[in-house]
């Protein structure tokens, strides 16, 4: 029975002292190692050290990328703008051209409305020369001191005189260059012929009256041209207009 009781002694003791090494244990487990803390300390420390220096790079960026950004911007902004300058000069030149193309074209259709107007009757008018010269032929062979045909003489010099007078309303003028110096622009010469009646290089005779339209000859005036006689040198004068050169040797280009 005792040898019983000290086994039961014995057994009890041992389960109080596992149960009180139970919470020690516990314990130790909750208490931190005194080395672990100093390594978690020092990590914090690098760490932050990294993350400033971040953001001060990030910072700097941020600082340089306006003023990169503007600069870009403002290069982009001169090219557009020395693209549009060129474009516009461009369309100003072809603009100018254009109005200037467009003025010609006016001034030459004007032009040829105008010549169209002053000269449309060119070709009436060449119709009805032959009934002009019909007239002056039948004053010449008509003696206006005969009493038999001093009639026919004024009805023929009235019809003339009022044919050329609706004439000249349409800017008709007749060509009657007697007597005056040869204008190779207006006159014919058929023939020279030496004579005292009027200066050398001057119309001596007209044998067909000529016809200009609005200052154009429509058709020049043949005549004979008077020369110095035999024997008797042409004077520097003759023949000539104030400003006008004397003919060379006195003689002109006759045309058939």
């Amino acid at each position: 029975m005792q040898k019983e009781e000290e086994e039961l002694k014995k057994s009890m003791a041992g389960a109080a002292s596992a149960t009180a090494a139970a919470p020690a244990a516990a314990t130790a487990a909750q208490v931190p190692d005194p080395a672990a803390p100093a390594a978690s300390a020092k990590a914090p420390e690098a760490q932050p050290q990294s993350q400033v220096q971040e953001p001060a790079a990030e910072q700097a960026e941020a600082k340089a990328d306006p003023v990169a950004q503007l600069q870009s911007e403002v290069e982009a902004l001169k090219a557009q703008l020395k693209e549009t300058e060129d474009k516009a000069h461009a369309d100003l030149d072809r603009m100018a051209r254009a109005a200037a193309e467009a003025e010609n074209r006016r001034k030459r259709a004007e032009a040829d409305v105008e010549r169209e107007r002053k000269f449309a009757n060119e070709k009436i008018l060449k119709a009805l020369l032959p009934v002009v010269d019909s007239l002056d032929l039948a004053m010449a062979h008509t003696d206006p001191n005969n009493e038999a045909l001093k009639v026919t003489y004024e009805g023929i010099s009235n019809t003339m005189d009022l044919f050329l007078k609706e004439l000249e309303k349409f800017g008709v003028k007749r060509i009657d260059p007697k007597g005056q110096p040869f204008n190779p622009n207006e006159h014919q010469a058929v023939s020279m012929v030496p004579s005292n009646e009027v200066k050398p290089n001057c119309v001596l005779n007209v044998m067909q009256k000529g016809f200009s339209l609005n200052g154009r000859v429509v058709r020049p005036a043949m005549v004979i041209v008077a020369k110095a006689p035999e024997g008797q040198p042409p004077k520097a004068d003759d023949g000539k207009k104030d400003g006008e050169q004397p003919q060379q040797g006195g003689t002109i280009n006759l045309e058939a």
